[in-house]
C-alpha cells in the first residue's frame, strides 16, 4: 500500500511541475515585459530558446524520476524477447505470466518480426516484484513446421532479491528436431 501512495504522490508532483513549467513558458514567450511601475518595456532575461532547453532538460529529469519512483531497483524486473528463427516458426503472439497472472501480451506485425529477425530485441515487460520465489511462463503462438499452428510454453522459477532482474525469452530454430525452441534465460 505504501508503494501505491508513493506512486500517487510522484504523479501529483510531476503533474504540478508540468503545470508550473507550462505557465512559466507562456509568461516568457513574449519578447518583452512591461514594468507597471516604470511603464517602460524591459527585455526578458531568458530567451525563448534558452527556456525551451531548460524545459526539455527538466522534462528528461522528471521522466527519470518517475521511472525511479515507479520501478525502484530493489523490486524491478524486465523481460525481453529475442527471435533467431525463420525456418520453423512464423511468430504471431506472445503472452507472459508471472505467478499465474498475465502481465504482458503482444501481437506481432510483419515489421516487428523483421526487426526481431535482424537481431532486435523487444522489451515485453517491465514491472515490480516482491523479493522471494516467482514463476515466469512465456507462451508463444505462431505457424510452425508444415504450416501448422504452433503453440509452446517455457517456464522458469526465479528468486527475486534486491537487485534488478532481467530475463530474455529466447526463441530459436532447433535443427535437430526441426522445431523452434523457447527458453527463458536470466541475464547476469
Amino acid at each position: 500500500m505504501k508503494v501505491f501512495a508513493i506512486h500517487k504522490q510522484a504523479r501529483y508532483l510531476i503533474l504540478l511541475m508540468t503545470i508550473f513549467i507550462s505557465l512559466l513558458a507562456s509568461v516568457y514567450t513574449q519578447a518583452e515585459q512591461v514594468d507597471p511601475l516604470l511603464d517602460e518595456s524591459i527585455p526578458v532575461a531568458l530567451s525563448v530558446e534558452e527556456l525551451k532547453k531548460k524545459v526539455i532538460k527538466l522534462n528528461r529529469d522528471l521522466f527519470i524520476l518517475e521511472e525511479d519512483l515507479l520501478f525502484p531497483a530493489n523490486t524491478q524486473i524486465a523481460v525481453f524477447v529475442s527471435l533467431e528463427t525463420g525456418k520453423f516458426l512464423n511468430l504471431d503472439s506472445i503472452k507472459l505470466k508471472i505467478d499465474g497472472n498475465i502481465v504482458a501480451a503482444h501481437l506481432y506485425t510483419e515489421r516487428q518480426l523483421k526487426s526481431l529477425k535482424r537481431g532486435g530485441m523487444q522489451r515485453l515487460y517491465i514491472g515490480n516484484l516482491k523479493t522471494g520465489d516467482h514463476e515466469i511462463t512465456a507462451f508463444i503462438e505462431g505457424i510452425g513446421p508444415e504450416k501448422k499452428p504452433y503453440k509452446h510454453a517455457a517456464t522458469m522459477t526465479m528468486t527475486k532479491d534486491t537487485d534488478i532482474k532481467s530475463f530474455e525469452v529466447r526463441i530459436t530454430d532447433q535443427s535437430s528436431s526441426f522445431e523452434p525452441s523457447v527458453e527463458i534465460v536470466e541475464w547476469n
